[in-house]
């Protein structure tokens, strides 16, 4: 009797053992299951066509590309333009009090040359802002014309892995 209890023991607790060692190790389906969803859905693409659609979005890729290099482009010379014109101004501007300075008061001349200092100071910083500006418009631009060419691709690839 004490023989049939002890190969009653050992074969209950060899099969919890087998369960869960069955729990603890994935069958081999279950992982192979979320493989089987994903082909399931490459199975359902249509496919059509599918070299022509690659090409003809990697053109639209280029010309995306293409066309922010050709406004980031534009925005630096603009930046640039008006950064010759702000130069030119403060050395008209700088000649032009040079050419009204007397030479007889010092002090006078003096003041003047602080109040233009004091000026000149002032635009400098509201051309910096003002080229910071430029110079963000032209990038964000830029940018746009990436960003809406990134969502157009991932609207392409939802329309296609959806379930027909």
């Amino acid at each position: 009797m004490a023989t049939a209890k002890k190969a009653a023991a050992k074969k209950t607790t060899a099969s919890s053992s087998t369960a869960s060692a069955k729990k603890a190790a994935p069958d081999v389906a279950d992982m192979l299951n979320p493989l089987k969803g994903m082909a399931d859905r490459l199975q359902g693409m249509n496919l059509t066509g599918g070299a022509g659609k690659l090409l003809e979005a990697g053109r639209k890729d280029l010309a995306a590309l293409m066309e922010a290099n050709e406004k980031s482009y534009q925005g630096l010379q603009t930046v640039v333009q008006r950064q010759t014109e702000m130069i030119k101004s403060a050395i008209a501007e700088w000649q032009a009090a040079a050419k009204e300075m007397p030479g007889k008061d010092p002090k006078a001349n003096l003041a003047k040359l602080d109040e233009l200092g004091r000026q000149s100071f002032q635009r400098a910083i509201d051309d910096i802002k003002e080229l910071a500006n430029l110079a963000a418009k032209s990038q964000a631009d830029a940018f746009d014309v990436v960003r809406q060419r990134i969502q157009s691709n991932v609207d392409e690839v939802t329309k296609m892995l959806q379930r027909k």
